[in-house]
């Protein structure tokens, strides 16, 4: 992952308002829908999302800033290379935007695992030098299933102690991915990549298993790659439940006169009739333009889309619309405000 100031081209100094501005004319300008013959888009978007989400986050920005997180939000990994003997392993980020844990269990003496010790040995000198020469007697048959046993200097083992080979990823996929489903490429700590398929329907925190893809052991069967899904904030749509929500511009003459506006939908704009004296903050239900339901066919297979309006005034003085306005208040007093009295 890009460092998330270059990845929305703003400088380390830039203001939220010049950061929320960038992201959404990039966002506008890289979505999916608006690149259908560029099969990168989507990726594009995807890496816009995340830069958004450290550097929108005002927390995010700072743990950024101090370098306490990385590019994708992750606390930057601090201790020792490769764990303890028989110890847990690490995380660090990967390529593509995806984290990887590795859960590596320790080895026994003379099997396999990462950090085991050979038999006798270096685990002999450290056990003799804890119970005085007696370490096989002292232990023998004392460690229950899986332990030592034999006399001094002797250490035989019932059965190797458990190694856990599976490697754990993140993948932040873009909603209309996680609805329609996609197939991404995924490149391992090992080198391999893979084509990861995200169902259609997938849902934020589920996790695909692929099988057999993780680490692997001499004596182990492989492990699995767990891949846990988020899914990117959308620059239009948020998520509520099996709904969507959208702020929905409008003009001042539009709220006035009334007017027919296009509506984003996760399947294509779609007209929406905005009745004469629409008040800012009034809200229309698109039925079946949410998210879908999973093992819900027909009518009520998806949720609903909710569009609020807001009315919007031009960004300039504009010296017409100020006098029509003075006209109004003099001719058609009004107080919105009556029932706060």
């Amino acid at each position: 992952m890009r460092d998330p100031y270059e990845v929305l081209g703003v400088q380390r100094s830039a203001s939220a308002a010049a950061i929320k501005s960038a992201y959404r004319k990039l966002a506008k300008k890289h979505h999916p829908d608006a690149n259908k013959g560029d099969p990168k888009s989507a990726e594009r978007f995807s890496e816009l999302n995340m830069a958004n989400e450290i550097l929108g986050d005002e927390d995010k920005r700072k743990q950024f800033d101090r370098g306490e997180i990385d590019a994708e939000g992750k606390p930057k990994f601090q201790g020792f290379e490769g764990g303890f003997p028989g110890g847990g392993g690490a995380r660090r980020a990967g390529p593509g935007g995806f984290e990887y844990s590795f859960r590596t269990g320790g080895g026994h003496p003379g099997g396999p695992g990462a950090g085991g010790f050979a038999s006798g040995g270096a685990f002999e000198d450290i056990l003799k030098g804890m119970f005085g020469g007696q370490a096989g007697a002292g232990m023998g048959g004392g460690m229950g299933a899986g332990g030592p046993r034999g006399g001094a200097g002797t250490f035989e083992y019932d059965t190797p102690f458990a190694t856990d080979l599976d490697v754990a990823v993140t993948m932040t996929v873009a909603l209309e991915e996680a609805v329609n489903g996609a197939t991404r490429r995924v490149r391992l700590p090992n080198g391999k990549e893979l084509n990861v398929k995200i169902p259609a329907g997938v849902a934020a925190g589920q996790q695909i298993r692929l099988k057999g893809q993780g680490e692997t052991a001499p004596g182990h069967r492989p492990g699995d790659v767990l891949i846990t899904v988020n899914i990117a904030p959308h620059p239009y749509f948020k998520v509520d439940g099996n709904d969507l929500r959208l702020d929905l511009p409008i003009t001042l003459y539009e709220a006035v006169l009334g007017a027919k506006v296009r509506v984003p939908t996760l399947d294509g704009a779609v007209q929406l009739s905005i009745p004469k004296n629409t008040s800012s903050g009034r809200t229309f239900r698109l039925k079946g333009k949410g998210m879908p339901i999973k093992g819900v066919s027909g009518a009520d297979g998806a949720g609903d889309l909710y569009a609020t309006t807001r009315v919007v005034l031009p960004d300039a003085n504009d010296a017409e619309l100020e006098a029509l306005m003075e006209k109004w208040r003099t001719e058609h007093p009004t107080n919105p405000r009556k029932d706060f009295e």
